[in-house]
This record gives structure tokens, sequence and C-alpha cells, in this order.
């Protein structure tokens, strides 16, 4: 049987770019289905399997990063991993980490230059099918068990409910416990904030921080310690790392 073509779901308000898009992404090998409404992709995800979702967080019937936000809860019937690249028209920093912190994995600015968005689809795709295809194993830190590809955390056997930027937070933390990961080290790996010098003045760090310490201590954990001035570390000298097949 022939490989089938990954599907696209663009949502995408501006009528010429969704043309644009659509007609140059089916040129080069994918399935697009376009729509310029957030309630038309929720339907759309809710009955068909999609590869990845390029977002425009402009739709003219509500807040594009819903749709993103509604993947990762598991609102839709979608893959709560599935890619999502946003697409806008507002390019400042605290513009892409709220679009990173809130379940996109890749952001772009208008105006773009297509083979630029062509190359982060590929990407995108690629680590996709990396992470489909990669040997199962599972990270365990005291009574704390993770699974990187299935996004999720255990204590004791009891699944913890975590965001996406909670659980990559962790994820990153766990994997080496003791050591302190700085304000900037996080911004750039869990949100990625790529710019240079000093970062942002935001409390989307802390604050996830902070919900995640306390989702941990409700199951009896002290865990995630703010070293002041620097970043966070998971926990204090004497933890080891286990690494677990699944």
């Amino acid at each position: 049987m022939a490989p089938t073509n990954p599907k696209l779901l663009l949502v995408d308000a501006d009528p010429a770019s969704r043309s644009f898009l659509t007609d140059n992404l089916t040129r080069d090998g994918y399935d697009v289905l376009a729509t310029a409404e957030a309630a038309q992709a929720g339907r759309l995800l809710s009955n068909v399997s999609f590869d990845m979702v390029i977002l425009d967080l402009g739709v003219p019937d509500g807040d594009g990063l819903a749709i993103a936000r509604s993947i990762r809860a598991g609102g839709a019937r979608a893959d709560p991993a599935l890619p999502i690249i946003a697409l806008s028209a507002r390019d400042t920093q605290l513009d892409r980490l709220r679009a990173l912190d809130q379940g996109c994995d890749d952001f772009l600015a208008r105006p773009y230059w297509y083979p630029e968005l062509r190359a982060r689809v590929r990407g995108l795709l690629r680590r996709q099918e990396d992470r489909l295809h990669a040997p199962r194993s599972r990270l365990r830190v005291g009574p704390l068990e993770l699974d990187p590809l299935a996004r999720q955390a255990w204590v004791g056997g009891q699944v913890l409910q975590l965001s996406s930027k909670e659980f990559a937070l962790l994820r990153l933390l766990a994997s080496e416990p003791e050591r302190v990961y700085t304000r900037v080290e996080l911004l750039r790996t869990v949100w990625g904030w790529e710019e240079v010098g000093a970062p942002p003045r935001t409390r989307t760090l802390d604050s996830h921080a902070c919900r995640l310490r306390r989702k941990l201590a409700a199951e009896g954990l002290e865990m995630v310690i703010n070293v002041w001035g620097v970043g966070y570390r998971l926990t204090d000298a004497g933890s080891e790392i286990e690494l677990l097949a699944a």
C-alpha cells in the first residue's frame, strides 16, 4: 500500500493566505483541509485524523489559542500531542510565549517566508514520526514516574493531571533532578524563547512551577525547588534517576 500524504488542518482567517497555503502545501505533497473559523476547526478535529494543525491566532469567531488548549486538554478527539504551528500578525516576546505556553509547538509571525513555514512543517512532522516510533521507556525519580512519549506522570500509580507545559517542565527537571536549571534555560527549552539577552518579564515560569509544586505536594511530594535568583531544580541531593521499560 502506498504511503498516504500527511494530513494538515489549516485554520486561517485571511482568504488570500488560506488559498495560498492550501495551494502550495498541496503542491508540496500534503493533504490540506482549510477553514476560517474556530467552530468549524473544532468539528473537523472531532471527525478527521490530522497529522498537524497550522493555526491562525486571529480567527474571527473566537480565540485561536482556544483551539490549541482544547487539543492539549483532550477536548477534541485529536491526539493531545498533535503538532501545532501558530501564525500571528503579533510578534512580541509575550505573544510568542503565550502561544507556546498554551500548547503551540512553534510560532511564525506574519509576514513569513513560505519556504521557512514549509521547513518548520517538515521538522515538526519528522519529530512527531520519531516520537511515535521511538523505543518506549519511563523515567523514575523516587515515587515519581514519567512516560515522556505518552506525556503522563504518576505518583504511587496515581495519574497526575498536568497541562502540556507543566509536564514539559517536570520532564526537564526530572532529567537531572539535582541540577539547578536557570530561568533562561527553562524558558528556552520549555517555552521556546530564543532571544539573546535578559529573559522577558513574565510570570509564566513561576506560575507553572507553583502549580506543579502544588500538584506534587497534594500527592505528598515536596518537589520543584525555587533557587532564588537562579531558577529551579526538582529535588534535594540524594535523588536517583531510574530508567524503566514501558
